[in-house]
């Protein structure tokens, strides 16, 4: 593969890439400069990609500077959130949640897992459902669904609830989502970018933060390189319409950990 070849490879595996790494330090930034520092590493030593399909290649490089770094994030400046989100992490098992985001957000076979982890891959696959099992059982909290479409809101609700979260309810438009979480303040939000009058998802949610406060956002998109250019203010957890309950129950026990642990319940 010539050096074209690979550049605009990388480039077309990069949004997810992105996806990835931010979901799992619950942060955009923290997450595109792991991004960055990969594409570092391999344009400094391009033999990291040599015979390797570009995903797993990229993906593979990533971890190996993820697992380098001592994983996770541990910020200079941390809000108490963030340094409590950390600590919980850390109690998780190691490498669960890397094996268990590449099966279910990205997903990866399990072979491909083992490629991009270095490990066998039976291990991979008992690492995801480690993963889903200590996630599943960890935390509870209030779920709020902005969704315009009735037969997919339903869906999210049944998802959400089954996990042991509360639905706070959901709303169609702009104003009542505006409107509902005022009546009742979600800990996460799961948003779809275009709402049923023409509004969006996004100006909604932005509205809610700036005036409430910090909560994670899960965003749901037919369309989700829109939003994983690294450019601008962009989600930490973004899931591709059609989606898989397992995508979603990922996405959910993972912002949740990210959550302030003001009114969550630890199961």
């Amino acid at each position: 593969m010539t050096a074209a070849d690979l550049a605009q490879s990388i480039s077309r595996e990069l949004p997810y890439l992105r996806r990835y790494a931010r979901a799992l330090t619950g942060s955009q930034t923290a997450g595109d400069n792991y991004a960055a520092a990969t594409l570092e590493a391999i344009l400094t030593d391009r033999s990291l990609m040599d015979g390797e399909d570009t995903r797993i290649g990229l993906f593979r490089t990533f971890h190996a500077i993820w697992q380098s770094s001592g994983q996770p994030v541990e910020q200079e400046t941390q809000t108490p959130r963030e340094a409590r989100a950390q600590a919980h992490l850390r109690g998780l098992t190691p490498n669960s949640r890397e094996a268990l985001l590449l099966r279910t957000i990205e997903e990866l076979r399990y072979d491909q897992i083992a490629a991009v982890m270095q490990c066998p891959q039976a291990e991979a696959e008992e690492l995801v459902q480690i993963a889903l099992s200590e996630m599943g059982q960890a935390l509870s909290g209030k779920v709020m669904v902005i969704e315009d479409e009735t037969i997919i809101a339903m869906d999210l609700r049944g998802i959400v609830q089954a996990m042991g979260h509360e639905v706070t309810g959901i709303a169609r438009t702009h104003s009542a989502a505006v409107e509902l979480a005022h009546q009742k303040r979600p800990d996460l939000i799961l948003a779809d970018i275009q709402l049923a009058d023409g509004s969006s998802g996004i100006d909604a949610v932005n509205e809610l933060l700036a005036d409430m406060g910090d909560i994670p956002v899960i965003f749901i998109t037919a369309f989700p390189e829109r939003l994983l250019t690294g450019d601008r203010p962009e989600p930490a957890f973004l899931i591709s319409k059609p989606y898989s309950e397992e995508q979603v129950r990922s996405a959910v026990s993972q912002a949740m950990f990210f959550a302030s642990t003001e009114g969550l319940a630890v199961s």
